[in-house]
């Protein structure tokens, strides 16, 4: 009889326990939310930063899923160092369609145009003025302040289905690396061999009538 009353008594403490729980509980829902994850501290990968929560063309433009439809589009960090300084970006008005792997933005840096694709398919909802008016943003802090433009995907799934992300992103930074440094001067990535990050501005070891060659290649444009 004791033992009876001893687990009538334990299943009471756990219901009680049980409900305490649930009125006090934070919906999870709620807390992803608020989870400072949403924007990861980038890992550096053969010299350049490549955040683990973003996804990337081949073209060297990165997409990040804001909500079902509404895509947030920029250049990554191999881009924007192989770039390096900038004067002026020039990007499609809103309203207008892009398609997966269609030019869509132009970058100049001193005099020359370089194009970049665009990572998704679908309607360019906003584009970023501080890029208008401050290039170097785009260079500066390519994940942050310096994204291009957002995009209104009606199939984002399909245009993210051909995207790199997670270890064939990692795989593919460091094959474009290791093609890169085959290309500039020595010492150029030194700091990428040591484990640090590529120089800011790699256009720097590139020969002027081999810039537009190299970036061509690189941006798929």
């Amino acid at each position: 009889m004791t033992v009876i009353l001893m687990l009538i008594m334990f299943s009471i403490f756990l219901g009680v326990d049980y409900v305490l729980r649930r009125k006090h509980a934070v919906p999870l829902a709620v807390v992803a939310a608020q989870a400072p994850g949403a924007r990861l501290i980038p890992a550096v990968v053969a010299g350049f930063q490549v955040p683990e929560n973003l996804s990337y063309h081949p073209g060297h433009t990165w997409a990040l899923r804001e909500s079902a439809n509404l895509v947030r589009v920029g250049l990554d960090d191999f881009a924007s160092k192989l770039t390096g300084e900038i004067e002026h970006v020039t990007l499609p008005q809103r309203g207008q369609w892009i398609r997966q792997g269609q030019k869509v933005a132009t970058l100049f840096h001193h005099g020359q145009p370089v194009e970049m694709v665009s990572p998704v398919e679908g309607v360019v909802s906003e584009v970023n003025p501080m890029v208008l008016h401050n290039a170097e943003a785009a260079c500066k802090d390519p994940y942050g302040e310096g994204w291009l433009l957002k995009v209104d995907a009606p199939d984002a799934a399909t245009s993210f289905r051909n995207l790199l992300n997670g270890t064939l992103a990692r795989s593919w930074t460091e094959d474009a690396a290791r093609r890169l440094r085959v290309m500039l001067s020595p010492g150029a990535l030194a700091l990428a061999q040591d484990g640090g990050v590529a120089i800011h501005d790699l256009s720097t070891q590139i020969p002027n009538e081999e810039w537009a060659r190299i970036t061509k290649q690189f941006f798929l444009a």
